[in-house]
């Protein structure tokens, strides 16, 4: 089993930063793919970001490249710093972990965690 919690959701104006963070519980995190997905209320959960467990490879939507970064630490725990943010960039967003070296899908993922609350007034 692997635990995942986020953090570093917020209240921000467009065109602001946020840097979420995701811990993980298992010491053997490293062997995991990691990705970024959101949610917004009346809309299905889309992928945001993912990276390689080895960090040497990310992929991005279309709709936040240049503006998000996914990165991970050599210990447990997954970033994603999210800058010039747009009011369509409000959702839940979570973290989650997977088997795979890296997925864009959804249903790669084995563990999810319970999400953090990002919402950016205009």
């Amino acid at each position: 089993q692997v635990q995942l919690v986020e953090s570093g959701g917020a209240l921000v104006q467009a065109g602001g930063s946020l840097r979420l963070s995701c811990a993980a519980s298992r010491r053997t995190f490293n062997i995991y793919g990691m990705g970024w997905f959101r949610q917004a209320p009346g809309k299905e959960r889309e992928f945001v970001a993912a990276i390689s467990w080895s960090g040497g490879s990310t992929n991005y939507a279309d709709s936040v490249k240049g503006r998000f970064t996914i990165s991970r630490d050599s210990a447990n725990t997954v970033y994603l710093q999210m800058n010039s943010l747009k009011a369509e960039d409000t959702a839940l967003y979570y973290c989650a972990a997977t088997p795979y070296y890296t997925c864009a899908g959804s249903g790669c993922y084995d563990y999810w965690g319970q999400g953090t609350q990002v919402t950016v007034s205009s």
